[in-house]
């Protein structure tokens, strides 16, 4: 990984996310977010064979953790979350370099992803990334007392022929 990790973080492992570890995915999931992915969105990911990593610690405590969807020429980031008692450190970041290097390898032109409208601290980190805000999604996530909240769809260009789409 090539970001700039937090002293104390550098022994931290990215391994391949399984059925096995979904226990300890879904406990930081419950943590995170006020509307959560189910166990079932976990199990579907991993049946349908997208990329699911994970970042372990040096006791194997999970981290952080990253699943995406391969597309023609495109990675559609579908979570990417850091244990609340390890943000701050750069995992998030780590995650993105290692996604980004990816996407690279597989001739990807872009990475797309949805996030909260309100998820202000989000949307600035990708933001500061490179991803750009292209456009919205409405009533695209749960919220509050049976209502729905927007989604800002960021688009990150990988390089090439293909980022000439606007």
């Amino acid at each position: 990984m090539s970001a700039m990790l937090q002293p104390g973080v550098a022994a931290l492992r990215r391994r391949a996310m399984t059925v096995a570890d979904i226990e300890a995915v879904l406990a930081i999931e419950n943590i995170a977010y006020e509307f959560p992915w189910t166990r079932g969105n976990f199990v579907d990911s991993l049946a349908a064979g997208y990329a699911a990593h994970l970042l372990c610690a040096g006791d194997g405590s999970l981290t952080a953790y990253c699943i995406a969807m391969r597309g023609v020429q495109e990675t559609h980031l579908l979570n990417l979350t850091v244990a609340p008692a390890w943000q701050h450190r750069g995992l998030g970041r780590a995650m993105l370099d290692v996604l980004v290097a990816e996407s690279c390898a597989e001739s990807a032109q872009f990475i797309w992803l949805e996030v909260r409208e309100s998820n202000q601290r989000a949307r600035n980190i990708y933001r500061r990334y490179g991803f750009d805000a292209v456009g919205w999604r409405r009533a695209y996530y749960p919220a509050a007392a049976g209502q729905r909240e927007d989604a800002c769809v960021m688009r990150l260009g990988l390089g090439g022929a293909g980022d000439a789409l606007e």
